[in-house]
């Protein structure tokens, strides 16, 4: 059989017209005995109104600002017969600046409580916590629930900054705090984290006239991902440069066999498959590392991505199987695929599955860069600008073309050495064509 009960603000000593600052509860809420309903904030401490009986939240009475003193009605509560109560109509929990008074001895007894359950199995015992600032976390503006709440997730009270009134630490600040705390990159043991103070927050409008430009889409998620590339994987770039003075004359002849057939043969055809050159030497470079850092995983295929600039950003589609086809092929496929990706009609599946990316800025000028690694692959090939300059030949300064080229690499995967070998190989196989074939 139920039963309504109204309960009612207790005995909070001397104060009138108390605020109510938190209201935990809402109409259908189960409670338990001695959960806490609202809090009360006085000038000297906060008071925590707990529930005298387990039973359902029928009616609330109360809402956070209204003021109460001992005696006004907070909620009505419907409560099962056998329920738990509380074995006297103790005074609401408060602040350590203002210990509850104990309730008087005539008050009625209600039922015994229930026996105490069984202990629970042992947990395993916690990692250590860092240290709490115990004069910080006294002094901290919060009810005792919250304060309970930040001892149960060892947050440090001083260091969480409040949202409430008279910036008084909320449940809701903790919970931010916390997220904060674990969306921070973790150093291993021993090692530093990436505790870097926050960028300045500057009105430039105070200078001069500005405009703002939202970012592209594209420029947004390829904004994130580099950032956390860069960040995350210990990038090595190794420079060098190619003689492709013989690579360009043939180039030129075979354009105009091309343009009959609606291709346009560029340089980037003998890049990518230099590239496979390359990579089939230097397996390392072709391969990506296991998301435990334990194993290197070796691809057996040779799918290149290429940056593509367009109106909204660069995006690097994925040419595959480079490894068997051939230049005017490949021209033809790079044509195709640049339209689609410039008018937008690219499909997601065509920037997946790269093994190495290259990104050329010759078209524009430039000499070399530092390109940053399209993980999870662990290298990527920037080009420049070839230029004409003279070059020693043993005999003689003749002039020759030069093509200027950087390679970053995961130092993690990748030595020196190797990165040195990768590079001069590539310079090699452009240098001279006929490796192409071998």
């Amino acid at each position: 059989m139920s039963n309504l009960i109204e309960v009612k603000v207790p005995d909070i000593g001397d104060f009138k017209d108390v605020p109510v600052i938190e209201v935990f509860v809402k109409p259908g809420d189960k409670v338990k005995v001695e959960d806490s309903l609202v809090t009360l904030e006085s000038d000297k401490a906060t008071m925590e109104v707990p529930s005298p009986a387990a039973g359902v939240v029928k009616e609330l009475k109360v809402k956070v600002g209204d003021k109460v003193s001992e005696g006004s009605l907070v909620l009505t509560l419907e409560t099962v017969d056998g329920a738990p109560a509380k074995k006297t109509a103790a005074a609401p929990s408060a602040a350590p600046s203002e210990a509850p008074k104990p309730a008087p001895a005539s008050q009625p007894v209600a039922a015994p409580a229930p026996p105490p359950p069984q202990p629970a199995a042992p947990r395993p015992a916690a990692p250590a916590a860092a240290p709490v600032d115990e004069a910080g976390f006294s002094a901290a503006h919060a009810s005792p629930s919250v304060r309970r709440f930040a001892r149960e997730l060892g947050v440090d009270l001083a260091r969480v900054k409040g949202s409430g009134p008279k910036e008084r630490v909320l449940k809701e600040d903790i919970h931010y705090y916390v997220k904060e705390r674990l969306s921070r990159p973790r150093a291993a043991e021993g090692g530093l984290g990436f505790s870097l103070p926050p960028l300045p927050q500057v009105d430039f409008a105070r200078f001069g006239p500005v405009t703002s430009q939202p970012l592209s889409r594209i420029k947004k998620l390829s904004g994130a991902n580099l950032h956390r590339n860069w960040v995350t994987i210990p990038h090595v770039t190794q420079h060098d440069e190619a003689d492709i003075t013989e690579l360009e004359e043939f180039r030129k002849i075979q354009t105009e066999e091309a343009k009959k057939q609606g291709i346009r043969f560029t340089i980037l055809c003998f890049l990518l498959k230099a590239v496979v050159v390359a990579l089939k030497q230097h397996p390392e470079f072709n391969a990506s590392l296991s998301p435990d850092g334990e194993n290197l995983i070796l691809k057996q295929y040779f799918h290149i991505g290429v940056a593509v600039d367009t109106p909204n950003g660069l995006v690097v589609p994925v040419f595959r199987d480079v490894d068997k086809k051939g230049l005017l092929e490949l021209a033809r496929e790079l044509g195709e695929v640049s339209a689609r990706m410039r008018a937008g009609k690219i499909a997601p599946a065509d920037l997946q599955g790269g093994c190495f990316s290259i990104s050329s800025l010759g078209g524009i000028g430039g000499t070399n860069f530092t390109p940053i690694i399209n993980a999870p692959e662990v290298a990527i090939l920037g080009v420049g600008k070839s230029v004409t300059r003279p070059v020693w030949n043993g005999r003689e300064f003749a002039p020759r073309l030069m093509l200027p080229l950087s390679v970053s690499y995961d130092h993690r995967v990748i030595d020196g050495a190797q990165g040195a070998r990768f590079i001069a190989l590539l310079s090699n196989v452009l240098s001279d064509i006929r490796r192409l074939v071998l």
